[in-house]
């Protein structure tokens, strides 16, 4: 079968979805099938195209068993919702064009929601090659920019949830990553039967428990102190500023380090407010090399994933099966019936707050520290229930079920 990707970002680059993406078609290629990529050139770091990329439109490669084709994307630099949509409308353009004029022929289309427009190329080119798209949501748009309060034209959130609407009708089937945008779908009166849940994955060879002391932690200076993790994307959903308030209020205990790992939109107003704070137990960290993922996680005592109010259930951050792999407590802030608490609780390995509480969050950062045993089971058990539930072969295999049901129709 011939499976065409079209995704805005993809390896090198570091986006989550990306790499997860890349992995899956690494699973499927080795079911036999055929995968070609339609990609951006690598930008996501720093929302600015890699130097070697500049002045170029268009590049073909390869990458594993897969041939690749990337190309020009708008990105200035600076982040703001106005750029990002630029960004998007960039590539959907480009890779609608190209996909078009493409002499190969596909059987399928897995198309990810990594920006607003995809499903538009995608279904614009089952009319020209006669191929159906999945659609695989992995953020409910305009939902997520909406809650981030960085969406609030009423003109624009029409439009795109009319276009959001346009792209579920059009799919032949669609997947999302929890049974809570699931509901959401259903809400918005998608049919089940078109809808299945996929849960996200984490390759657990690639992140597991390794020991507390190594290489990464010594160079960063990290073997002697509590560590407090955030590792990702530096979005506005993300609930970081209740994690600098409740570093202030840990700000005497010398031992406890608060570490944000990553870049983003947010990154420059965190720095501030830690400034602003005369935070010294808080240190930021750019976004680390794929191959130290491994070793940064394993350098934490505790890790956090935070979420503004409401905005768990619109996605669901692949950091999380990361941190259960990694053998160690994840400290979660969501609302009440979210994804990501049901996610915890079920798996027991970590503790849930509520969203913008620095004095709940402070207080669990406290309970961990005060007790290695019970950090010991949370990490055994996010580890076995990342194992038994979120592997790349059982992600690979219903996929693959999927796609080849979608397109024998």
């Amino acid at each position: 079968m011939r499976i065409l990707l079209p995704i805005i970002q993809f390896p090198p680059d570091v986006n989550p979805t990306g790499l997860l993406m890349a992995q899956l078609c690494e699973g499927l290629t080795a079911c036999g099938h055929e995968v070609s990529v339609i990609t951006g050139f690598p930008h996501y770091e720093n929302f600015r195209v890699w130097d070697e990329y500049r002045g170029k439109l268009v590049q073909r490669g390869r990458y594993g068993d897969m041939d690749v084709v990337r190309l020009y994307v708008y990105a200035p630099g600076k982040k703001s919702m106005v750029n990002r949509l630029l960004s998007y409308v960039s590539y959907n353009a480009l890779a609608t064009v190209v996909g078009a004029i493409s002499r190969d022929r596909w059987d399928v289309v897995l198309c990810p929601n990594g920006s607003f427009f995809t499903g538009l190329s995608a279904w614009f080119l089952e009319k020209i090659k006669s191929a159906p798209f999945i659609y695989n949501v992995q953020d409910l748009y305009p939902d997520v920019p909406i809650r981030a309060g960085q969406l609030r034209n009423p003109y624009a959130i029409a439009a795109l949830t009319s276009m959001e609407n346009f792209m579920y009708r059009k799919a032949a089937h669609i997947t999302v990553i929890t049974p809570a945008m699931r509901k959401n779908l259903l809400a918005k009166r998608v049919p089940a039967e078109k809808i299945s849940v996929i849960p996200n994955f984490v390759d657990t060879d690639f992140i597991r428990p390794l020991p507390r002391e190594n290489h990464f932690s010594r160079e960063h200076e990290l073997s002697d102190k509590f560590v407090v993790t955030y590792a990702g994307n530096l979005g506005y959903v993300y609930d970081l500023e209740t994690m600098l308030d409740a570093a202030a209020l840990l700000s005497s205990r010398k031992d406890i380090l608060f570490l944000i790992v990553g870049n983003g939109v947010a990154k420059a107003g965190l720095e501030n407010r830690a400034h602003d704070l005369k935070l010294e137990n808080v240190r930021f960290m750019p976004f680390q090399p794929r191959e130290s993922l491994p070793w940064l996680r394993a350098s934490s005592d505790i890790q956090v994933s935070l979420y503004k109010n409401g905005a768990a259930n619109d996605s669901f951050p692949s950091k999380i099966y990361e941190i259960m792999a990694s053998g160690r407590p994840l400290l979660a802030s969501s609302e009440a019936e979210s994804g990501v608490e049901h996610a915890v609780k079920t798996a027991q390995c970590g503790l849930c707050v509520k969203p913008a509480n620095p004095g709940e969050l402070a207080e669990a950062i406290l309970t961990l520290s005060h007790d290695s045993s019970m950090r010991e089971s949370m990490g055994r058990r996010g580890r076995q229930y990342a194992e038994e539930n979120h592997s790349k072969n059982a992600a690979v295999i219903r996929y693959n079920e999927l796609l080849q049901k979608v397109a024998a129709r």
